[in-house]
């Protein structure tokens, strides 16, 4: 058997083609159909997402997966629909929706290919988001479940996949508990959030403004929210857009003349509108602070700029534009670059603790072989001791059963645990090695089974005594 990883993602391939190779749940479920009666696949997973698809198999050792992937995937993506999160970010730009034009063209120049332990290594850092288009975000390690949950569903996976996806999910959980990986801010909305805590200390029942209506506004309000604050108002040039923007927070809105008014009430001013001048002057706030004794926080993430700069000259007014959130964001990249190398040893851990298990599906069926050896002597032997005893009865017969049997096991109890033993160090695939080749133990006939997983799925040789 072999493992083998298909994929493209952000790192190679524009959005263009992301949405051409998106899979939704139907169109994953066709595949998985396709698969399971195809005898060149054993087992399956797609992970499908707006920043990758990549499709894991386990396949037979001597399959064509580039001939694979064309047959399964390639040749069928004019009957797919394509990923609804993918569609419901192209209609927020774009209107009306126009379905991704599913072509095979130019597709195979971005995909990239892997087999062995290079696939275990990357589903690793998958799961700890060192893969992500934001490194530490927490997004992918609920999409691996749902990933393979539907795999799991439509039964395309087995012993192998069963393990290596729930280890998976073990590494990432491990990484987010054991670093620091997911705690900097490195989006500009939760630098701004980030900020604001500074300020206050906590956000409970902190107030929040909104100039403008537009995604950023909108993303960062949500994560003030989140954190405690217990009011949005949304103040738009337009009140319509006003309106839907506070009806999603359960806020309120208010016409954009009176902003000012507003400010005498709120705590956090999110500012972000298309205007080519401020919106907010310092001559004109100077009548709104001269009535307030608590800070008032302006993050303008408008380019060019909303607040005037000076405001910030003012006792307890505090102004950050998006250069200063984008200084914090880039801190806080490198903090999480120095967790992301702890991340590395924990999955370099997860990596071996998997190959441990491999080498332990290999013990099972040899020390299996061994014993159905054993037993076939065993029976053998009691034949012919018949042909030369005469009639015996059948309380003599089972005597000399257990008696057989008592010996056959004394015999094999100390290689079977010195293999099982064994199996967990560094010697143990030569151990195992060594028994089958003493116990002359069909290596074809167990590769037909698929015991042989630690040389065909990982692509390793067998490491050699002393190793």
């Amino acid at each position: 058997m072999q493992l083998v990883l298909i994929g493209l993602s952000h790192k190679t391939a524009p959005v263009e083609v992301r949405e051409s190779i998106a899979l939704n749940t139907n169109d994953q479920r066709a595949i998985f159909k396709y698969a399971h009666a195809d005898e060149r696949v054993r087992e399956a997973v797609i992970v499908s997402t707006c920043n990758r698809s990549e499709f894991y198999l386990v396949v037979n050792q001597n399959c064509d997966v580039n001939a694979l992937f064309k047959d399964l995937v390639l040749n069928r993506l004019s009957e797919f629909g394509g990923h609804e999160s993918c569609k419901k970010a192209k209609s927020s730009i774009t209107e009306p929706v126009k379905k991704p034009k599913r072509t095979t063209e130019n597709i195979e120049d971005y995909l990239y290919f892997k087999s062995g332990e290079a696939v275990v290594q990357h589903l690793f850092k998958v799961a700890a988001s060192l893969d992500s288009m934001v490194v530490g975000e927490a997004q992918i390690l609920g999409q691996l479940k749902d990933a393979y949950d539907l795999a799991f569903d439509c039964g395309v996976t087995s012993r192998v996949f069963n393990k290596l996806f729930r280890l998976s999910f073990e590494t990432g959980k491990r990484v987010r508990n054991e670093t620091d990986i997911g705690s900097s801010a490195v989006s500009i909305s939760y630098a701004a959030v980030e900020l604001a805590k500074r300020v206050f200390e906590s956000l409970e029942g902190r107030r929040v403004l909104l100039l403008g209506a537009g995604e950023m506004s909108e993303l960062t309000a949500t994560h003030m929210q989140a954190q405690g604050a217990s009011e949005v108002v949304v103040c738009n040039r337009t009140y319509a857009r006003a309106e839907e923007l506070a009806e999603k927070f359960k806020g309120r809105a208010v016409d954009f003349d009176q902003r000012y008014e507003v400010l005498k009430q709120v705590d956090i001013v999110v500012s972000a509108t298309a205007a080519t001048e401020y919106v907010v002057t310092k001559d004109e706030l100077a009548s709104v602070v001269s009535r307030r004794r608590n800070p008032l926080f302006f993050i303008d993430i408008a380019v060019p700029r909303d607040i005037d700069p000076t405001c910030a000259d003012f006792r307890n007014v505090y102004v950050y534009d998006v250069d200063a959130l984008d200084g914090i964001v880039e801190s806080n990249l490198a903090e999480r670059m120095v967790e992301a190398a702890k991340a590395e040893v924990i999955i370099q851990e997860e990596i071996e603790r998997f190959e441990k298990w491999l080498e332990l599906m290999e013990v099972e069926p040899t020390i299996a072989a061994m014993r159905e050896q054993a037993e076939a002597l065993r029976q053998a032997e009691i034949q012919r001791a018949r042909k030369h005893l005469g009639d015996l009865g059948q309380a003599d017969l089972e005597a000399i059963d257990r008696l057989t049997q008592s010996i056959v096991n004394k015999m094999l109890h100390t290689p079977t645990s010195r293999l099982r033993e064994a199996s967990d160090g560094r010697k143990g695939v030569a151990v195992i090695e060594t028994t089958r080749y003493l116990y002359d133990i069909d290596e074809e006939q167990d590769a037909q089974k698929g015991f042989r997983l630690i040389r065909s799925l990982l692509g390793k040789r067998p490491r050699a005594a002393g190793e």
